[in-house]
């Protein structure tokens, strides 16, 4: 037995354990990408690093054999500055996409990728969960979005862009239509009240995200009814009213109170619903200096003056986002500010740190070279862009399948459980520290099941290990010399004949996007 300690808490360990076994007993975590339990390490991350009192230079955790007498240092600031350089010089070699850029670009940040194939699925009730999980009113946006997103979208090099706005309509219409539109289950009651000063998308979308974490949301608004500027500033041609109705009555039926015909600053006044409420949210559109200043608030060159995470003002408890902050006058803007304002006015009720929502870690490949378009054609329909018959009109079903097949997925396949993603966010790795000339874009689709990508392989060997232990007759092998080794198919035979029993195995190991299921 060796008697050791880490981080200055002791532990006795079998003959032959490594230091990450003896840290795993203490349930002390160290990141690994390349390690595997049964397989045989190959210290080619050195994300696991550990620092040994006595030895000359850091060692990787998943081979050192842990010795009577060490004293291991897992978390010091050597070893998270050497755990973060190690995982940047991985990421200066990765080519891919964490998000799809129709993702990056859309102000409200919502998954469109995923949206897409779902619609593409068949899985209606998932589409519509993905789309208002970051857009309260999506019928709406499907109606007037100006479509910065599809300026993002790969396929617009090809021919043209998906239309993605249309689907996103596309998925609200069939869930307003449907007998029981989407409707989320809000949190328990958490016993506090917003108020919300004004009643247009960005106020709406404040009001329906609140609600759903348990707030007692009350939105004021001095016209005869709520919508703003989409009610009254929107031609009725281009955005129906019964659409903006139904979409206004799911925010009410989550439990948020309209009090219309309510003016701040003459019914009531900003100190009021200070004293009244534990937090307000300001959404009142366009507002002048002296209109800022008549509230207490400080103005800013656009409006009022807010912190640009947080969407707090001067006044402590008092948040601000839409038109009365940036004028930019878009809706999509406003609705993303609402949401986005309702997760600072959440941290602030709770106690917590007012630090805004997270922005999710993401690498970019950056501009598609012109042989590489081909490689992303390849992912998606050959299908023209679907358009409605009329102007106006939404997509059938058919249109929409069809219209749904043409993305390119030019987002990660295993972005949510990326291990070389997830602790790049954890140690603050920035992708771009090391640059140089990238290589190119690639993705083999021979499998019927699994999609590689060389340019998100980190050569860790898991999947050469698993298919030798599989039995596979061809497996996997590393081939090249120097900077140029890779995994790939030996001989130059297709992945389908490389894998043909451990594939599923290989996915689940790969501790990057490279190996991954075609779906």
């Amino acid at each position: 037995m060796a008697k050791l300690t880490i981080d200055d808490r002791q532990i006795e360990v079998a003959n032959g354990a490594t230091i990450l076994d003896a840290a795993g007993k203490l349930g002390i975590e160290i990141p690994t990408l390349c390690f595997l339990k049964g397989c045989r390490p190959s210290t080619s991350c050195m994300v696991c690093v550990v620092q040994v009192e006595g030895f000359a230079s850091l060692v990787p955790s998943c081979a050192t054999v842990a010795v009577d007498g060490m004293k291991v240092h897992s978390d010091c600031e050597q070893v998270r500055e050497a755990r973060k350089a190690a995982l940047e010089l991985l990421l200066s070699d990765h080519v891919g996409d964490c998000l799809g850029p129709c993702h990056t670009i859309c102000p409200a940040q919502m998954n469109i990728p995923l949206m897409i194939r779902q619609i593409a699925a068949g899985d209606m009730s998932g589409a519509i969960a993905t789309v208002k999980k970051d857009i309260a009113l999506p019928a709406v946006l499907g109606r007037i979005c100006p479509k910065p997103c599809e300026r993002g979208c790969r396929r617009a090099a090809l021919d043209d862009a998906v239309s993605i706005c249309l689907l996103k309509r596309y998925a609200a219409d069939v869930d307003l239509d449907s007998a029981k539109p989407y409707s989320p289950v809000p949190k328990s009651k958490a016993g506090k009240s917003v108020a919300v000063v004004g009643a247009g998308p960005a106020g709406l979308a404040a009001g329906y995200y609140l609600r759903q974490a348990g707030y007692d949301c009350t939105i004021f608004d001095e016209r005869e009814k709520p919508g703003g500027m989409l009610r009254y500033g929107v031609n009725e041609d281009e955005l129906p009213r019964d659409v903006l109705d139904k979409e206004i009555a799911l925010v009410e039926k989550l439990g948020a109170e309209f009090r219309c015909r309510t003016r701040i600053g003459s019914s009531l006044s900003l100190e009021d619903l200070r004293r009244d409420f534990d937090a307000v949210f300001v959404a009142v559109g366009t507002l002048e200096p002296e209109g800022v200043e008549s509230m207490g608030l400080k103005a800013g060159r656009n409006g009022i003056a807010v912190d640009g995470k947080t969407y707090q003002t001067n006044l402590a408890g008092v948040f601000a986002g839409g038109d009365a902050v940036h004028k930019r006058k878009l809706t999509v803007r406003s609705v993303a500010d609402g949401k986005e304002a309702a997760v600072s006015i959440d941290q602030y009720l709770s106690g917590e740190e007012v630090t805004g929502p997270a922005r999710p870690f993401n690498t970019r490949i950056g501009k598609i070279r012109d042989q590489e378009k081909e490689v992303f054609v390849a992912c998606g329909a050959t299908d023209s862009r679907q358009s409605p018959a009329q102007k106006g009109d939404g997509l059938t079903d058919e249109q929409a399948r069809l219209e749904a097949g043409r993305c390119l997925h030019c987002d990660c396949r295993k972005a949510d459980n990326c291990r070389l993603r997830e602790h790049s966010e954890g140690y603050g790795a920035r992708p771009g520290r090391y640059k140089g000339d990238r290589r190119p874009f690639v993705q083999q689709l021979q499998h019927p099941e699994v999609i590689y990508e060389p340019g998100k392989c980190i050569d860790c060997g898991l999947c050469i290990q698993i298919a030798a232990t599989a039995g596979e007759r061809l497996g996997l092998a590393f081939v090249g010399r120097g900077f140029d080794v890779r995994v790939a198919v030996p001989f130059d035979y297709s992945m389908a004949q490389a894998l043909e029993h451990a594939a599923a195995k290989c996915v689940a190991a790969c501790p990057t996007g490279a190996l991954a299921f075609t779906g």
